[in-house]
């Protein structure tokens, strides 16, 4: 059994300051993909690292305090995939892959559109070449998990307030169309292959309590290969976990 979490940290610094490390060693996965740590290794306190039961790799953004990606892992991996070859891209930190005996996990933080139509422009163009990415890596890697903050709400039972949000970047048409036909492509929505309740968020706004309301948006994926479908055991959403405006997602698969 292999327990995969992955984690939208905002910030890894600041999850360090609010307890982060107690909790690593409590939830105990195997494989914990992050995003959006805003930082380089060398920003952490170098025996935090070397304290730690777990090989770690890191994709940070060129620019500082923003964006990112890691993958702490216990197992080593055959082999680390930094980036996703497409500079505009890998300049800000998106894409870290492992790959093991079997199946890859890959840690991936989508843009956010919610600045303004420059950046909105800039996403759609991402998702479009994601998929053609994976599409092409899918050939040499067919066991693909990919983890990590997708940005979009896929359905309404994925929103707290769908009518209200219709227009809104993250549940965009256009944006959920491109997750069903992502998951047409040959993926399972891990989360909701178990698990079809509504009011199961993973992302909270600071704003106007949300969290304790839970008045949230599940935005973060475990997405699985349909040809790892019969290894899938188990997922949920960690919604306890309190370092972030982010929650972490579990993936347990045997």
């Amino acid at each position: 059994m292999n327990r995969i979490i992955s984690y939208n940290v905002n910030g890894i610094r600041a999850a360090l300051r609010k307890g982060f490390m107690d909790w690593l060693e409590a939830a105990n996965p195997d494989i914990l993909c992050l995003q959006e740590i805003k930082a380089s290794p060398e920003q952490l306190e170098d025996d935090l690292l070397e304290e730690m039961d777990y090989h770690h790799y890191w994709h940070p953004a060129e620019k500082k305090g923003y964006s990112g990606v890691s993958i702490w892992t216990k197992e080593k991996p055959l082999h680390v995939e930094i980036g996703c070859g497409i500079e505009k891209y890998d300049r800000e930190g998106r894409v870290i892959r492992a790959d093991y005996e079997g199946y890859s996990v890959m840690s991936v933080y989508m843009p956010s559109g919610s600045s303004g139509d420059e950046r909105q422009a800039f996403k759609m163009e991402w998702l479009e070449d994601f998929q053609n990415y994976i599409d092409d890596l899918k050939k040499e890697l067919p066991n693909l998990i990919i983890c990590g903050d997708y940005n979009i709400c896929h359905k309404p039972i994925d929103i707290h307030n769908p009518k209200r949000n219709a227009n809104t970047s993250g549940f965009l048409p256009e944006e959920r169309e491109w997750v069903s036909q992502f998951i047409d492509s040959g993926f399972i929505d891990s989360f909701r292959y178990f698990n079809q309740e509504p009011h199961q968020y993973s992302w909270w706004s600071y704003r106007a309590n949300a969290r304790a309301k839970n008045l949230g948006w599940r935005i973060d994926y475990n997405m699985v290969s349909t040809a790892l479908e019969n290894r899938l055991s188990r997922a949920a959403i960690l919604s306890e976990a309190k370092h972030s405006d982010h929650c972490p997602i579990l993936l347990e698969i045997d």
